[in-house]
């Protein structure tokens, strides 16, 4: 009944978590709190549609009032405790924000008072405060074990507590789903401060400026308060508010002075320590704001909502990709498409709650006619699901990002395939994706490969033209239960997997390359080769090229020169993967043990190159590379082997070299980091380059810095 007062009678206000109501106390509720009628409450009553955004040491915000009241004036009192609502005293006076907007600097006498609460609450002791967690650090001066505490805490209250609904949009945006448990273990050792109690939110919108009285500043909304290392809190409130870049140092030094005066040991490694807890901050914000930017689009979707939402999450992204080590930042137009595919695709876990009727259009590319197996209304509802797809069925790989939906009707589930936009990638693609599977397909050939069930275009009736994006239709090739992630053999093929590799690289022969490439099969392949890797030399940007030179590597021209001492027989060309790494070989149950995924490097070329590139890609034991060239020799006819004992090692080789320039460069740039694949090759550069120069007849030039080398790997 007063809840329902409430809500009809107060001047309601409140942020994401609670609603307030202000209003005058009625004569029975006014003698059940023991208050004068009339004398003005807050109703904080906490919104049940809140995502669990934040980081809560506490659940009670009452307790909290409880404890501090007495010791900290001027905070509200708890006059009443119920079911997910509280009633405070009012706390009169204007909030800070109103008078002085975000990224506005903060007059000097305020600041003076602002750092002034910080000291006081120090003089809170921690016997007095509710029993803390169970994970707390139990000595009360590890400010590394509390930092390590804070992102492990907000990894469980916030990322996993959310990623059923929003996993497969982090996974989209390329948020690893470890991305906090990481930063949990590299937090360095931190200078040793007494813990003490933190507001842990501490911005404008809670710093009320006292209409009279001595108070010039009092702390509201103690719901998120904490215990631990203060400089936590300076660094929370460093960032939520909004301070202009020039005060900040000048906010720093007045928190310093403030709690000299009151506690020395609080103030000890500020300068080192302080970026760390506001690397911390930036790297939880991105979940809440990608999440709460995400929900602004459910009750409208149109274009200005979607520019908002995905500034909004481009703000978060780049503020946090430093914290949480991300590779790469989407771009605002690779973010505004995953917000509207989120967005239109169907309730997930409950949590959508607006009336946004998802209505996906679509082309059709008619290369691929319609598919008896996946007509064209199981694409549009493959279209409309994708947003929805959980992130253990979201892969995003170098170049495309892999949506694994069951489509209802169907009766194996199927991939949405989406090239990533603006992909920094130096290895050329030569043949159509489509084309290639469908020429596979139609081979009868026993490869197994994913089948195309439909290519196209598609957009949305919410969104601009500039908004199209071409996709796929896949068979998917991973486990029937796609709650399992698809198993790689990324320590390489077991005996078995290695006969039933070659058997289905014999049987790649048989499809007819001409199909996809009419003018393939260049009796000179290494010739075309070499004029590949070397126009991806001369092609790669300044910057790489100046480290390549200084750590040894030759530059074009000179490569080009030893390249062209190397003479190989000619074979008879087939069509090839071009890329058989571990993550693009997804292991099955039955007799063909592997299937060949991801064929957008597929070209027409000597069979040689494609097995000696798999083995160069994929860890692979001497036995198991002899048996492989054993097996694969018998197999295939001998115009596909000629002389191929001479010159496997010359394609081995041109490998590694290219590696040496291509891994270097995706050091350099920071592209394609995020794939497994590539991080594998990149972790282990110090041996490709020592390798790579070896087989160029090369050493390191004297020059070089040792420990650089070390660095880059």
């Amino acid at each position: 009944m007063f809840l329902r007062d409430a809500a009809a009678r107060g001047h309601a206000s409140g942020g994401f978590h609670n609603q307030n109501y202000v209003l005058p106390l009625t004569e029975p509720m006014a003698r059940l709190l023991g208050r004068t009628p009339g004398t003005a409450v807050t109703v904080r009553v906490r919104r049940s549609d809140a995502l669990p955004v934040v980081i809560r040491t506490w659940q009670h915000e009452a307790a909290i009032l409880r404890a501090i009241q007495g010791v900290l004036p001027n905070v509200p009192a708890c006059l009443f405790e119920g079911n997910r609502f509280t009633i405070h005293s009012y706390v009169e006076g204007v909030p800070l924000s109103a008078v002085c907007a975000d990224d506005k600097p903060v007059d000097h006498l305020l600041l003076k008072s602002l750092v002034e609460l910080f000291a006081q609450m120090t003089q809170v002791r921690g016997t007095v405060l509710p029993p803390l967690p169970a994970i707390w650090p139990r000595n009360h001066m590890d400010s590394q074990g509390f930092l390590r505490t804070l992102a492990r805490i907000a990894d469980l209250q916030i990322r996993e507590a959310n990623w059923p609904a929003f996993g497969g949009l982090f996974t989209a945006l390329g948020i690893p789903e470890d991305a906090l448990l990481r930063f949990a273990d590299r937090v360095p050792w931190l200078a040793r401060r007494p813990y003490s109690l933190l507001h842990g939110d501490l911005h404008r919108d809670n710093l009320i400026m006292s209409y009279d009285g001595p108070a010039r500043l009092i702390c509201v909304d103690w719901e998120l308060a904490s215990f631990g290392d203060p400089l936590h809190d300076l660094a929370t409130h460093l960032v939520r508010m909004r301070y202009p870049d020039h005060q900040w140092d000048e906010v720093v030094d007045a928190w310093a002075a403030a709690m000299q005066a009151v506690r020395a040991a609080a103030v000890h490694g500020t300068a080192k320590d302080l970026r760390h807890y506001v690397d911390f901050e930036r790297a939880q914000s991105v979940y809440p704001d990608v999440m709460r930017a995400a929900q602004s689009l459910e009750e409208s979707l149109d274009q200005k909502s979607l520019d908002r939402a995905t500034a909004a999450v481009r703000r978060a992204l780049t503020a946090g990709a430093g914290p949480l080590r991300l590779r790469t930042v989407p771009g605002d137009r690779e973010i505004e498409r995953i917000l509207a595919r989120w967005a239109m695709s169907p309730p997930r876990h409950g949590t959508r709650r607006g009336q946004v009727t998802g209505v996906i259009d679509w082309k059709p590319d008619r290369r691929v006619p319609e598919h008896d197996d996946f007509p064209y209304h199981a694409v549009s509802e493959a279209l409309l699901l994708e947003g929805a797809a959980p992130a253990r069925q979201v892969f995003k790989g170098t170049a495309h990002l892999n949506s694994v939906i069951r489509v209802p009707g169907v009766e194996r589930p199927v991939v949405v395939r989406r090239k990533v936009p603006h992909v920094l990638r130096r290895e050329r693609s030569y043949l159509s994706e489509h084309a290639v599977l469908r020429a596979i397909e139609r081979s009868r050939a026993r490869v197994a490969a994913p089948r195309v069930l439909a290519l196209g275009e598609s957009h949305s009736h919410y969104l601009f033209a500039h908004s199209r994006d071409r996709f796929a239709v896949h068979t998917y090739e991973g486990p029937a239960d796609i709650d399992r992630r698809p198993d790689h053999p990324v320590h390489g093929l077991r005996p078995h997997e290695a006969d039933r590799l070659i058997d289905q690289l014999a049987e790649l022969t048989l499809v007819d390359y001409t199909e996809v490439d009419p003018v393939g099969g260049q009796p000179y392949f290494y010739e075309w080769l070499s004029d590949q890797l070397f126009a991806l030399v001369a092609g790669l940007p300044k910057e790489s090229q100046q480290l390549a030179r200084f750590l040894g590597l030759p530059d074009a021209a000179r490569l080009r020169e030893i390249l062209a001492r190397h003479r190989l027989s000619c074979r008879a060309p087939a069509l090839l993967h071009g890329d058989l790494n571990p993550w693009n070989l997804v292991r099955r149950d039955d007799s063909l043990a592997l299937t060949i995924i991801d064929w957008e490097m597929a070209l027409v070329g000597d069979p040689l190159y494609d097995l000696v590139r798999h083995m160069h890609l994929t860890p692979t034991r001497p036995e198991i590379r002899d048996r492989m060239f054993r097996r694969w020799e018998r197999l295939l006819p001998e115009r596909f082997t000629v002389d191929w004992q001479r010159d496997w090692r010359v394609y081995r080789w041109t490998e590694i070299v290219r590696s040496a320039y291509v891994d270097l460069d995706r050091l350099v740039t920071g592209a394609g980091l995020d794939a497994p694949n590539v991080r594998r090759a990149v972790d282990a550069y110090t041996m490709t380059l020592a390798a790579a120069t070896a087989s160029l007849g090369l050493t390191v030039p004297y020059r070089a810095n040792p420990y650089l080398t070390r660095a880059l790997a």
